[in-house]
């Protein structure tokens, strides 16, 4: 059996699935712009994060969907590509963590926690909708799921963060949780990446 036959046998599997991280890649764009103005007007580290990374998904998915018709070798080289990918947000939220903690400013807690909240169903919504998928197509839409599962522990995390902010007025909840978020996809990349290198080997074999 080629490569190519490996791939995907299911054809209606994988027009599903080509459909659902569609789906997903716009939901994550969408949302990215929403989120994006939100950490900017208020200055949230965590919402930053949360932001670069709905970006960051939108663009995994897309080239997902472009490399569903991969071979399995041509796929383990793109998941290693996404595993990169998923580490920038976190390099950008260390950056705007260190701004922010050097200008001392506290985020608005009611936006905040509203965006966190809104963020975590849309996260859900496209959590839910991967995982069927999640071993569909090896690295690649692994690294779509883990992506979303992530962000829904994020999201929790920011709403939290919103809720102490208002509790306490210190900039500390947001940032933590931001400086969280980075981990999560520095996880999340590693992840991807050992897939990806597995797929890689046993394609070579």
């Amino acid at each position: 059996m080629s490569d190519d036959d490996d791939a995907f046998p299911d054809i209606a599997q994988n027009h599903a699935l080509k459909r659902t991280v569609r789906t997903v890649a716009i939901f994550n764009l969408g949302y990215f712009g929403i989120e994006f103005a939100v950490a900017l007007a208020i200055g949230s580290v965590a919402l930053f994060a949360d932001s670069v990374d709905f970006l960051e998904d939108s663009a995994v998915n897309l080239l997902i969907l472009a490399g569903l018709g991969f071979s399995v070798a041509r796929r383990a080289k793109l998941g290693m590509v996404l595993a990169a990918i998923i580490l920038l947000p976190a390099i950008a939220t260390l950056w705007t963590a260190w701004q922010n903690f050097s200008s001392g400013l506290v985020p608005a807690p009611i936006p905040l926690t509203i965006t966190g909240a809104g963020a975590l169903a849309v996260n859900f919504v496209c959590a839910r909708l991967l995982a069927p998928y999640r071993t569909a197509g090896g690295s690649l839409t692994r690294a779509a799921f883990l992506s979303a599962r992530n962000d829904v522990v994020a999201n929790i995390a920011i709403i939290a963060a919103g809720l102490l902010t208002a509790a306490t007025t210190s900039r500390w909840p947001d940032l933590i949780v931001g400086l969280g978020i980075a981990a999560l996809n520095a996880g999340a990349a590693h992840e991807v990446y050992e897939a990806a290198r597995g797929e890689h080997l046993s394609a070579k074999a």
